[in-house]
């Protein structure tokens, strides 16, 4: 049996004094459970809207259909399952894709490295996991630059030490200093070594997708892997109605080793939808189903989450815009298309159009956080330091997002009707006239009633003056600053730390670099 086995079947039981010393030093970061709602979901459309958008996405499958392109396997497979291929067009029969997604699991859990940060998906859960893909990074010190590993690193080392995030992300930054062929590996490891919680994989070549489970293998053990989702991974559609053989490799990559995948539409709408809100909800249904349809073709039983990632367009400037009532509309319905489906939801996240993290940059994040919360989204990528439109993942709008992401823990909590809830022993208790601040069960509940910032200043104006009249995004800096400087690396059996450098080394060494 090799080190890196016996070093995991040790953990694994329990045994050892390696294990034991790993686990009396381990560093604890506080993390918060990821969020089970005691609210009930907003649902924007009635049972007849939902009946005509469902009818009409089957009219384009039937009818229109999805272009599969360059990927010959995916044609015979919807060719043995009964759809029309016609070229790379492929028309699915009316019902056809509903009764394949019918084996996907309505929930999954995602299996961290460390156990006690394994999140499930699905269901009234709702997980957090911070921004991805920006080629750009910004901070007050250093400005809007290209982003770097080391850039990357720091990001994951903040969603680390973020108590209301729940999962690591995938693409934090787009690490530019890196070769396009073996950035992936680097990212992965520093998801794996960094932290301890859950992360997404590699999709930007099936190879590389490919890679993130390999790697995995070394990380869990190849068995725990196949019988267990270790990972999820962003699969975009090429909108509209366009399947392109990469997303789909990677999918293909995923689905056959049991790793999740978020099926996602990638809609700018009045450029790759409609510019109306039906429109568009049946154009992202009717991806999904093709897509969600296809990972079952791959493996039954794959896990999948129903995407939608949604904006509309500023029709002087092109640009997208974000937290608009029409963005609300479509993610409220598509919840309730993917609740009817039985699958898992993934859309909103921390989005704005704004350069800096500014009151443009609050408001339509705000609006697009609590849009998720209610339309009862259950993984929210994005959830944190989304600058510019998607451009740029910003240091200080992450911890300042991070932060807010607990407002959403706490209205999520609904409303404790409980005896301790209803509080009359405390109304007897202060009667007429009095106030509460010393009665007995404010002593009690006060550490958890309300939530608290870490980052907001809510002292009095004279000692905010005296302390320099910081701003939000000055303070966000300083939390920057001490959260990396309080970092700590979770503990990782070494020799299994020790492969995941060599596999990425022998990785690296394999092949020329390239920056294409």
């Amino acid at each position: 049996m090799s080190d890196v086995a016996e070093a995991r079947r040790g953990g694994r039981r329990g045994g050892g004094g390696a294990a034991r010393r790993a686990e009396r030093t381990a560093v604890s970061i506080e993390t918060a459970k990821y969020i089970e709602r005691n609210i009930p979901n907003f649902e924007i459309l009635n049972e007849e809207a939902l009946q005509i958008i469902e009818a009409n996405a089957e009219t384009i499958l039937a009818e229109v259909g999805v272009n599969f392109v360059e990927n010959p396997k995916a044609l015979e497979l919807w060719r043995q399952a009964g759809a029309d291929v016609d070229g790379e067009r492929v028309r699915i029969p009316r019902g056809l894709a509903r009764e394949l997604c019918k084996t996907a699991p309505s929930q999954f859990t995602q299996h961290a490295r460390n156990p006690e940060r394994n999140v499930v998906i699905g269901g009234k859960n709702l997980v957090l996991a911070p921004v991805y893909g920006p080629p750009f990074v910004r901070d007050m010190n250093g400005g809007r630059r290209y982003a770097t590993i080391a850039d990357f690193q720091k990001f994951v080392k903040l969603a680390y030490m973020s108590k209301w995030l729940h999962h690591s992300g995938g693409t934090v930054c787009e690490p530019t200093d890196v070769p396009v062929n073996k950035r992936h590996l680097d990212m992965l490891l520093a998801h794996m070594t960094l932290s301890d919680k859950p992360f997404m994989g590699s999709v930007t070549e099936p190879s590389r997708a490919q890679d993130s489970v390999d790697m995995c293998g070394v990380l869990f053990g190849e068995d725990f892997v196949q019988n267990n989702t270790v990972m999820t991974s962003l699969i975009n559609i090429n909108s509209p109605l366009t399947f392109d053989s990469i997303m789909m490799g990677a999918l293909e990559v995923f689905a056959a080793n049991n790793q999740a995948a978020i099926i996602s539409p990638f809609i700018v709408g009045g450029a790759m939808a409609p510019v109306s809100v039906a429109g568009t909800l049946t154009q992202v249904l009717a991806e999904v189903l093709a897509g969600v349809a296809y990972s079952q073709l791959i493996r039954k039983g794959a896990p999948v989450i129903f995407g939608a990632f949604v904006t509309s367009i500023d029709m002087n400037s092109g640009a997208p815009t974000f937290g608009t009532p029409e963005a609300a509309h479509i993610t409220y319905g598509a919840g309730q298309l993917a609740r009817r489906l039985n699958l898992p939801f993934r859309s909103s996240g921390s989005f704005c159009g704004s350069k800096l993290p500014d009151a443009q940059a609050a408001y339509e994040t705000a609006n697009s956080l609590n849009m998720g919360l209610m339309s009862g989204v259950n993984f929210m990528l994005h959830a944190c330091g989304w600058l510019e439109g998607g451009l740029v993942a910003d240091f200080e709008k992450f911890v300042m997002d991070a932060d807010q992401l607990g407002t959403l823990h706490h209205l999520a909590r609904g409303i404790d009707m409980s005896p301790n809830g209803q509080a009359m022993d405390a109304i007897r208790e202060v009667g007429p006239g009095g106030h509460f601040l010393g009665c007995a069960h404010t002593q009690a509940n006060f550490k958890d009633s309300f939530w608290r910032s870490n980052l907001f200043d809510y002292k009095p104006f004279e000692t905010w003056d005296e302390e320099g009249a910081r701003d939000t995004r000055t303070l966000a800096s300083l939390r920057v600053e001490k959260l990396l400087n309080d970092y700590q690396k979770p503990e990782i059996d070494p020799a299994i730390e020790a492969a995941l450098h060599e596999f990425v080394a022998k990785k690296k060494a394999s092949m020329p670099d390239s920056f294409m």
